[in-house]
């Protein structure tokens, strides 16, 4: 009978030979072409299967294998139904005979280790009219003949046909099942010499598969058997990096796999490698140190350090009552800081900026709306203060106010490598050929040591990060920014507005994507105080609401929020419990001074001296 096409069929195939695929309309793409694998350059998804019409094509022109699922089913041992007797024609009957073994057989598998017990034990013979064929009786636990494998032993031979080939139509099964007792422990190797190596050193239930370390098939025919074992320990090949068969196993097998360490394989492939260079004792000493593969993004919880959160690392705002709430800018943390526009949020995260400075943090600036020697001027006049500050006054009797020269380059030299800020020029004019913004952030933390990160905001970056669906590249971009902070242990703040024009503001309010204040670990809320009146210059300018705390869980309530005041002329944001600052480019200027004084009266008190002595 013809065999009908299913679409399970080729979907368990797939799952046998990759795992890792993808769906694009009908055409189901490998990541890897099962008969090329992707070449010297590993290509992925150059190979797809039609599920409706079954036909493959690999789009390699190296390659460029095609033809129908039954094909590739055949190519690769997959048991097609081809009709209601299928099952009881699958595989052929062996003949269950003494298998005589051959001194050939004996001779070869001693160049590799193997002792004359061990391959009359597991039956290994040669081809009766040619005796450079290895022959691998393959019996299942009741000890009954299901599968033989071939190996040339010719070089020449190799090269023309091949190493190994396989008796058709008999079915899949591991090596050495016959031999296993009990079911604590069992170790497969991808090559029936390595299994022998291990039965050879004294392994128990050292099994190996059957077709390499590409084909699963057998596990459908000993699924039973196999579950029955307290565990399995992969043994297969060392090669470029990677162990082989661990990956399929580990996914497929419902019960707990280990695997040999990297470190055991001293250097080598194969556990026969192994055996002819170190000995049995490497051997034993690879399996029994084997560990569990560790489930991805899992640990166990004794593993991770215990630490003190009131010590952790941190950056203190300058504002004593935010600091007592969330306890400074944490490394690692993301905050988000929304506000109306024009209400202060920029001249805030200035200021942050300019606190992280003085405690020698570096920081990146990023501004979509603000020219960069806008920004500088404010952190200037910031960090300058009142006492530094000029004051001039146009012809409409409206104050302005500058830095000399010397204060400026006083400033310059204490921003020295702290301060760096995003160059939009760069952009605009090569955007093809720059980074994107979190790539360029990435770089300047690497480069630069950076540990706080300013972005104003969240709607000009992504300007500079063209393509996606505008409100998933929010999304993204925030869960990036996250990854960034806790992968370099920095502080990110996040400017965003909110949706809204209401008078109190909400983590629902921040405009864009819904999930943006779930991704981040502080919200602060940064609003004017439109109750303040010319009559009442004593009231608070602005009010700095803690939305969302998750370190601390501390959160301002309504009506009691921090009072913060501006002062236009220094551009700072002050609060009733935070002391009048004087950041360390004039402590040190002070320094100077005093040293310098110090140093004229010792000399006069030398000169002295030298006087009266004459």
């Amino acid at each position: 009978m013809s065999y009908e096409l299913k679409q399970s069929d080729i979907l368990d195939l797939a799952h046998t030979l990759d795992g890792r695929t993808r769906q694009k309309g009908d055409e189901l793409f490998f990541q890897y072409c099962p008969y090329c694998h992707g070449g010297q350059s590993r290509d992925k998804n150059t190979f797809s299967v039609n599920l409706q019409t079954g036909t493959f094509h690999c789009f390699r022109s190296s390659c460029g294998r095609s033809g129908h699922f039954v094909e590739l089913a055949r190519d690769f041992g997959y048991q097609l139904d081809f009709g209601e007797n299928w099952r009881e024609k699958k595989f052929k009957r062996l003949p269950q005979k003494e298998i005589t073994v051959r001194d050939p057989a004996v001779e070869w598998l001693k160049t590799r280790g193997i002792s004359e017990r061990i391959t009359r034990l597991y039956h290994i013979t040669t081809r009766k009219k040619d005796k450079s064929v290895l022959v691998f009786p393959f019996y299942n636990e009741n000890h009954v003949l299901e599968f033989v494998k071939y190996r040339n032993t010719d070089p020449q031979r190799i090269k023309d046909h091949g190493k190994e080939f396989c008796e058709k139509d008999t079915k899949p099964i591991l090596f050495g099942m016959d031999h296993c007792q009990g079911f604590e422990r069992l170790v497969i190797t991808e090559g029936q010499i390595d299994s022998l190596t291990l039965a050879e050193c004294g392994v128990k239930n050292a099994v190996s598969v059957p077709t390499g370390c590409k084909g699963f098939t057998f596990l459908n025919y000993i699924w039973d058997w196999i579950t029955k074992f307290s565990e399995v320990v992969v043994f297969g090949d060392h090669e470029n990096g990677r162990i082989t068969l661990l990956d399929e196993l580990q996914r497929k097998l419902p019960i707990k796999v280990k695997a040999v360490r990297e470190e055991d394989y001293l250097g080598e492939k194969d556990a026969n490698d192994i055996y002819q260079k170190y000995g049995r004792q490497a051997i034993l000493t690879a399996v029994e140190n084997a560990q569990v593969v560790p489930v991805k993004c899992v640990k166990r919880l004794s593993d991770v350090k215990s630490v003190d959160l009131s010590a952790l690392p941190k950056i203190e705002t300058g504002i004593v009552e935010l600091d007592k709430l969330i306890g400074g800018l944490y490394f690692g943390q993301v905050v988000l800081l929304t506000g109306r526009r024009g209400e202060g949020k920029s001249t805030f995260l200035s200021q942050l900026a300019v606190e992280a400075i003085d405690k020698d943090y570096p920081v990146f600036l990023y501004s979509g709306e603000l020219a960069d020697y806008h920004v500088k001027n404010w952190m200037d006049l910031q960090s300058a203060g009142p006492d530094h500050i000029i004051i001039h006054q146009n012809k409409y009797e409206q104050e302005s106010f500058s830095l000399d020269n010397d204060t400026i380059e006083k400033i310059n030299r204490w921003y020295g490598d702290r301060a760096y800020i995003f160059d939009n020029t760069v952009l605009d004019a090569d955007m093809e050929e720059t980074e994107s913004l979190t790539k360029t952030i990435e770089s300047s933390i690497q480069r630069y040591g950076i540990k706080m990160v300013c972005i104003d905001n969240l709607m000009t970056a992504m300007d500079a990060m063209p393509g996606e669906d505008f409100y998933q590249a929010q999304s993204q971009f925030v869960k990036r920014l996250k990854k960034l902070a806790v992968k370099y242990d920095v502080v990110v703040i996040l400017v965003a507005h909110p949706r809204k024009t209401k008078e109190a503001i909400s983590n629902d309010d921040v405009s864009g994507s819904s999930d943006i204040t779930n991704r981040v670990d502080v919200v602060l809320s940064y609003s004017r105080n439109e109750k303040k009146s010319e009559d009442m210059p004593d009231q608070c300018d602005s009010k700095l609401s803690v939305l969302k705390n998750r370190l601390t869980g501390r959160l301002t309530r309504a009506g009691k929020e921090i009072e913060l005041f501006y002062s236009n002329m220094s551009k700072r944001v002050t609060s009733l419990e935070s002391p009048e600052r004087t950041y360390r480019w004039e402590i040190n200027e002070r320094s100077e001074l005093l040293n310098l004084d110090e140093m004229k009266l010792f000399e006069a008190e030398e000169w002295e001296d030298l006087t009266d002595e004459l």
